[in-house]
């Protein structure tokens, strides 16, 4: 088994926009180039009871409507991605979440147009991230699977 460092694992949603514009496959690409793991995905229409839970620090925000809204605007795609700083790596692979200051190279600088349709969600801590998974994933659905390229991705 992969040692636990190997094993942090992050929430990633492929937002409605993203799903829209034909997006999640590039998303995709971008993990497994990385060197990441994929031990979870599913399409589904989130609904209001979800991202409730998903977003509960955000609730008494003045945008939150307008959240609401656009997340279940149309399907997404939810994904559990795993590896080595998977937390941190996602966050600075997914760019800042106002697209205007997300650098070139990264999913929102490359994609996104505006702050309200921003592509990706990404989790921003290991505690975060553990809560997400569970919001959005039953344990069942994380599959744990022997990555064959771990030596050349990490070394010996």
């Amino acid at each position: 088994a992969a040692p636990p460092e190997l094993q942090e694992q992050t929430l990633v949603l492929v937002k409605p926009d993203a799903v829209q514009r034909r997006l999640v496959g590039n998303v995709i690409q971008r993990f497994e180039r990385r060197g990441f793991k994929l031990v979870a995905m599913k399409l589904l229409q989130a609904d209001q009871g979800l991202l409730d839970k998903h977003y509960q620090q955000l609730r008494q925000k003045p945008f939150y409507p307008a959240l609401l809204a656009y997340m279940t605007s149309g399907p997404l795609v939810a994904m559990v991605w795993e590896g080595y700083n998977v937390v941190r790596s996602t966050r600075a692979m997914v760019g800042d979440t106002d697209s205007a200051k997300a650098a070139a190279g990264t999913i929102r600088g490359d994609f996104s147009m505006h702050v309200s349709r921003n592509v990706v969600h990404a989790s921003d801590s290991v505690e975060t991230a553990q809560r997400e998974i569970g919001f959005w994933f039953q344990r069942n659905e994380l599959v744990a699977w022997e990555s064959g390229d771990r030596d050349y991705t990490y070394g010996p």
